[in-house]
Formats: structure tokens, C-alpha cells, sequence
């Protein structure tokens, strides 16, 4: 009966049924079929929300909002441009490092990719740079995001295991910066063969504004971050002590918000949440089913048999995750495959921790990875260019990902030493 649910399921996705309601018909099939009681629906649905950490999700989602609405982007880039303009193919490593710094605001890829490039491409286009590079950058500088902390799929992964939300954040930053300084030094590389533009080096005045500009936003992420780690507050606690800074900082600081943008902005972030509450609570339910037909027992005693090496064992769950993140949103990929691939990673004594950051980090390069890579889409979309420029031009990015990815799946000290130095 297990495969009519996957089967159900595949279907859905093809026909590009949203991924919840895809979730939820194919347990509602599933269902009907072994002539179960949908009174389970509700019940699974409701007991995968009522999770306290869960309620960290709102908050963060809405301070994110509250600061990228509040004008922070623009005085993110122009900071970046400060530093980098002068170097050959400055704009492009701005764009980078505005992901870097804007990942402690956003906390997803997506957002990032649509919000930065709005922005950047257009501007990068304007200034000579290649549609594709302009874009394919853009896409791949984005994954960076939900791997430096706060992050709202972090949380997510550690409502999963059970995992300490404060060790997760900082076994993040490590491979989030190898990640984004990766990605700058091939930028830099095509750059130079392909004589993009440079600008002027900017004054120490300038870059000192830039930096008062966005000191606001890298204050909110160092008082979430620490606050989280040293104990002052739950994570909770933090989503709503940023929203109330984001809403200071914005009203106060930076001007740009007012009564009606806020509004607007808290009725956009309240679907936003719904739509992942629902999400949750369906991947709940599927995942009930998976476990009542021992599909997890399965999945790990088959790869288990296969190998008991531990690198093959972490070699394998990569293809598959990156497989999956190609077509998958990464919160839906995480609360099905996370539970069941973290007992196999265990079971060859694997770090749960370590663990954690190589999934995150393996969904998000497949948010990149042709020919479905969803941040690909955003991009080629905002540039006006072909998902197949676009993919081509992003080879390059894909590559120093995935080596990335190979030294954090092997190194666990990449991902371990700042848990072991500050909480331990």
C-alpha cells in the first residue's frame, strides 16, 4: 500500500499540485484506501504544529520582512559595492557578500534570490555583466543564506530531531562563509578571463556610511545568534524580540515603514506562515504513514546492506538529497527525508549536528541544480533569461558547491568546532 502513496504523491508533483496539498491528497488516497479513519488527519496534522519551538517560525518570517521592506537591502548592496567595487567583477562579489549578510535577515534561499535580485541583476546587466553569469550567480550566492544563522530551516531540522537550535546555528557559520568565500573566488576567476567592469575605490568615509547603514541588521543577527546561544532567551523568544527591533529599526531608523506598508507586510507574512503550518501538518501525517509501514526500517536496513562505511553511507544520502532538492522546497524535503536518513547517518555513527548542516547544506545546492534547481527559475525569471543559459552559466558555482559540500561531509570539524568551543 506504501507505493500507491508515493505514486499519488509523484503524480501530484508532476501535475505541479502544490507540494502541501500534493502531502495531503496522496494521505487522504492512502487513507481510503487501507479504510483508516480520517479522524487521523486532524489528529497527525495537529500534533506535527503543536511544537513550541514552531512558534519561532512567524516571528522569524516577519522580522525578515520588516527589515527587507524597511530599505535594508538596497544599504546591504551598497555596502558590499563599497568594499568590492574596486576589484574587477565588483558588483558580482557584492552580490555575494549582500547574501552573506542578508542571510541573517531572510533565513531562506528563495526569499533571498528574489529580493537581492530584484536588485542586482538588473543592475549587473546595466553595468555590462552577462544576463546568464548575472543570474546564475545570484541564484547560487542565495544558498548561502539559509546556511549562515538565524535560519528558518535549521529550526525546522532541529523540531525534527530534537537537536539544539543553539549548536545548529553555529555549526552553520563555518561552512556558510567556505561556502560564500568559494563562490567569490571563482566569481573573481570568470571575472577577470571576461574583463567585467570596476568601479573607483571607495573612501574610508563611504564605507564607514555603508557600514553605519547596515550596522542595524548585523546587530539584530549578533543579538539573536548569542542571545540563542548563551541561554538569555528561546528561540521564540528571539523571533519576537527581532520583529519588535525589526519594527523599531524600520519605523525609527531607516524611515520606511508606516502604518499601511506594515499592515501589508503582516497579512503577506501571515499566509506566508499558514501556508507552512499546513505544510508541516501534512508532512506530519505523510510522515505517520511512512513510519506505520516501516518505510524508515526499510530505507536504512537497504543502505545499511549496501555499505556499512560510513563516507559511502554519507555519499549516498548526498546524491540523494541533492536529487531531491532539485525539485523539492527544502522545509518539505527536510520533514520527510530529514527523520528518516538522520537513524541512518546514527546508525554509522555519524554527528547528528554534523549530520544536520550536510543535509541543509546538500537541499540547498539542489535548489541550484538544473534542470529544475528552484532558485535557478527565480533568477532566469528576474533577468529574462533561459533556464538553460542560466544553468549553463551557474556549472561553475555547482562545482565549487559541491567541493564544499565534500569537505564539510568529510571534515565534521568544519561543522563541530564552534558547538564544541561555545557550548560545550
Amino acid at each position: 500500500m506504501i507505493w500507491i502513496l508515493i505514486l499519488v504523491f509523484i503524480t501530484c508533483l508532476i501535475f505541479r499540485f502544490p507540494i502541501a496539498f500534493s502531502l495531503g491528497f496522496s494521505c487522504l488516497v492512502y487513507l481510503l484506501f487501507k479504510g483508516i479513519p480520517l479522524i487521523v488527519i486532524p489528529m497527525k496534522m495537529y500534533s506535527g504544529i503543536d511544537v513550541f519551538v514552531l512558534l519561532s517560525v512567524p516571528g522569524f518570517i516577519l522580522a525578515g520582512s520588516l527589515m527587507n521592506q524597511g530599505g535594508l537591502t538596497a544599504k546591504i548592496i551598497t555596502f558590499c559595492n563599497h568594499l568590492t567595487g574596486h576589484i574587477r567583477g565588483g558588483l558580482a562579489l557584492a552580490n555575494i557578500g549582500a547574501s552573506m549578510l542578508f542571510a541573517g535577515i531572510s533565513g531562506t534561499a528563495i526569499s533571498d534570490t528574489a529580493s537581492i535580485g530584484s536588485v542586482m541583476i538588473p543592475a549587473m546587466k546595466k553595468e555590462g555583466y552577462d544576463a546568464d553569469f548575472s543570474c546564475a550567480i545570484t541564484a547560487a550566492s542565495s544558498t548561502v543564506g539559509p546556511i549562515i544563522p538565524p535560519s528558518v530551516p535549521m529550526i525546522i531540522a532541529a523540531t525534527l530531531s530534537g537537536l539544539s537550535v543553539g549548536r545548529l546555528f553555529l555549526a552553520g557559520a563555518i561552512p556558510g562563509f567556505l561556502l560564500g568565500f568559494g563562490l567569490m573566488g571563482v566569481t573573481y576567476f570568470i571575472a577577470r578571463k571576461k574583463k567585467y567592469p570596476k568601479h573607483p575605490k571607495s573612501s574610508f568615509k563611504q564605507i564607514m556610511i555603508g557600514f553605519k547603514d547596515t550596522f542595524w541588521s548585523l546587530l539584530m543577527t549578533f543579538i539573536i545568534l548569542f542571545g540563542i546561544v548563551g541561554g538569555v532567551f528561546t528561540p521564540t523568544e528571539a523571533s519576537i524580540i527581532a520583529v519588535i527591533y525589526a519594527l523599531l529599526i524600520g519605523v525609527f531608523v531607516y524611515k520606511k515603514l508606516n502604518f499601511k506598508n506594515i499592515q501589508v507586510i503582516v497579512l503577506d507574512s501571515m499566509k506566508t506562515s499558514a501556508s507552512l503550518m499546513v505544510l508541516i501538518g501534512f508532512a506530519n501525517l505523510f510522515g505517520w504513514i511512512l513510519i506505520t509501514e516501516q518505510l524508515p526500517q526499510l530505507v536504512s536496513s537497504e543502505i545499511l546492506n549496501f555499505s556499512n562505511n560510513k563516507y559511502v553511507v554519507l555519499l549516498l544520502i548526498n546524491i540523494l538529497l541533492i536529487f531531491v532538492g532539485t525539485f523539492m522546497e527544502t522545509i518539505a524535503a527536510l520533514l520527510i527525508l530529514f527523520p528518516i536518513l538522520l537513524k541512518v547517518a546514527l546508525a554509522v555513527d555519524v554527528d547528528p549536528i554534523h549530520f544536520a548542516v550536510i543535509a541543509l547544506l546538500n537541499l540547498m545546492i539542489g535548489l541550484t541544480t538544473p534542470p529544475l534547481g528552484v532558485c535557478l527559475f527565480v533568477s532566469a525569471s528576474i533577468g529574462k533569461v533561459s533556464i538553460g543559459k542560466v544553468s549553463k552559466a551557474g556549472v561553475p558555482f555547482l562545482i565549487t558547491s559541491l567541493v564544499v559540500l565534500a569537505l564539510v561531509t568529510l571534515i565534521p570539524e568544519i561543522s563541530l568546532y564552534l558547538p564544541k568551543l561555545f557550548m560545550d
